[in-house]
């Protein structure tokens, strides 16, 4: 019932306030000898209040009018009363401050010393008064009051939009790293799982014909279990440099077993890589091979490094079925999205010998030579 009243959110900290001083001012109105006929100090009263209270809910011009009567209102209370009664001028000057104009607090702020000029006229040293007594600071800090107030409200309004932000930031990063993690899962386990599976097919086929082939097959499995074990701990943690001739490596072993022939070929000395670079590279190169052992139906595969101008190429490429139209997995997405973080492009496309050609094209741009970034 109050929040219809009064604005909910000045309750906490204007209310008690607000009611202790218009309690004073009415009392002070009521019981002064010098104040006007009853009527004329309820009639004031009644102006005082109603300015007050459009004050409370009101941010535009609404407000500056109400201000500016209310300022008008105490002015002729106090050419009544005395100057004491300039005190309650705080009431208005906190309200002025609430505005969303600086002119309308400008304006406010001239009512503010206009109504300390003329009510000291009544007084018999006229002006002498005001410069002479307590009420010269008080009116300086009444016109300084409306420009604290709105300072300190910017403030506020700018860190709600700062903290807002920062939610919302926090939100996007949360976001991307739940997509990094997938990611990093889909690519890094995905391969050796794929090795763990062509393991299992392999060890069930010889069972029965040569159990020791079959043994040793699952002596196989079981270490690259141990690596899908290891490689979770490092995911988990944060994603380590990875060698992309280590990968290559790990890659062929891969094809191996899947009956697929691969073939690497470096032209020219390789360039001065980040680790990040590489470790991007390496993981595409790896989706890649990943890609190909599930989907190619390959027999042979060859990998091209290659140094172009300023641009760093690998050139994948299988002899295989090709690419299904329409159809680009989670894989090629992947590898785009590593790639365009380092301002790198990926090209996907068929083969014309047959199979599917995969281009990860790295721009050199930014290195120096001799000089390898780290």
């Amino acid at each position: 019932m109050i929040s219809k009243l009064y604005p909910r959110d000045q309750i906490k900290s204007y209310l008690i306030i607000d009611v202790v001083s218009i309690v004073f001012l009415f009392y002070i109105v009521l019981s002064s000898d010098s104040a006007p006929s009853l009527s004329g100090s309820l009639i004031l009263l009644t102006a005082f209040l109603a300015s007050f209270y459009i004050g409370l809910w009101f941010r535009d011009r609404y407000l500056l009018a109400a201000v500016l009567a209310g300022i008008a209102t105490l002015t002729l209370i106090g050419m009544y009363i005395g100057p004491r009664i300039l005190l309650f001028g705080f009431i208005f000057a906190d309200m002025l401050g609430k505005s969303k104009s600086k002119w309308h607090i400008a304006i406010g702020i001239a009512a503010i010393a206009l109504m300390f000029t003329i009510v000291p006229l009544k007084e018999n040293d006229g002006l002498a008064s005001l410069w002479s007594s307590i009420l010269l600071p008080i009116m300086i800090i009444q016109m300084i009051f409306p420009i604290i107030v709105y300072i300190i409200r910017k403030t506020k309004n700018l860190q709600g939009r700062l903290d807002i932000a920062n939610q919302q930031l926090e939100k996007y990063v949360q976001q991307e790293e739940r997509q990094r993690i997938a990611r990093d899962l889909h690519d890094t386990l995905g391969q050796t799982l794929t090795m763990i599976k062509l393991k299992s097919e392999l060890a069930a086929k010889w069972v029965d014909k040569d159990p020791r082939q079959a043994k040793e097959e699952l002596k196989d499995i079981l270490a690259t279990s141990r690596i899908a074990l290891r490689q979770v701990r490092e995911l988990v943690s944060e994603m380590k440099f990875i060698s992309l001739a280590s990968e290559l490596e790990h890659s062929g072993k891969l094809l191996h077993t899947a009956g697929i022939e691969l073939e690497i070929a470096e032209q020219g000395k390789p360039p001065l890589l980040s680790s990040v670079e590489e470790t991007m590279i390496a993981l595409s190169v790896r989706e890649a091979m990943t890609n190909i052992v599930k989907h190619s139906q390959a027999k042979r595969c060859s990998v091209t490094l290659a140094t172009v101008g300023h641009i760093y190429c690998v050139n994948i490429t299988d002899d295989g079925v090709g690419l299904v139209e329409g159809k680009l997995g989670n894989g090629i997405q992947s590898m785009k999205e590593r790639m365009q973080a380092l301002h790198g492009t990926v090209m996907v496309s068929n083969s014309p010998h047959g199979g599917t050609t995969i281009s990860l094209k790295l721009p050199l741009h930014h290195h120096r030579k001799g000089n390898p970034a780290s």
